[in-house]
């Protein structure tokens, strides 16, 4: 079994910062096209960054960095505004140990709520 499992949401004034982490455990053989992903109240869920590629809205604000030999992800946001509030995700494509395939996997997700 595979888990993805998101950290360090929580409450940020404008302009603040913010660091998530997205650690992948189980039996796993490799772990692939990490990224994140948001969801605000009452809208789709929307790509925020891969290891190759930004948002608009984020690009210049949040960075990306993998953890390879920890099967992790972060996400530093910085420059927080009130409209980045929302459930942040971790994504990940993994192969299992004894699969052929990889698949995709989401974490739970973490809240990021940005106000004053």
């Amino acid at each position: 079994q595979v888990q993805l499992v998101e950290s360090g949401g929580g409450l940020v004034q404008p302009g603040g910062s913010l660091r998530l982490s997205c650690a992948a455990s189980g039996s796993i053989s490799s772990v692939n096209a990490m990224g994140w992903y948001r969801q605000a109240p009452g809208k789709q869920r929307e790509l925020v960054a891969t290891i190759t590629n930004y948002s608009d809205f984020v690009k210049g604000r949040f960075t990306i960095s993998r953890d390879n030999a920890k099967n992790t992800v972060y996400l530093q946001m910085n420059s927080l505004k009130p409209e980045d509030t929302a459930v942040y995700f971790c994504n990940a494509k993994i192969r299992v140990i004894g699969k052929l395939y990889e698949y995709v996997y989401w974490g739970q997700g973490t809240q990021v709520t940005v106000s004053s």
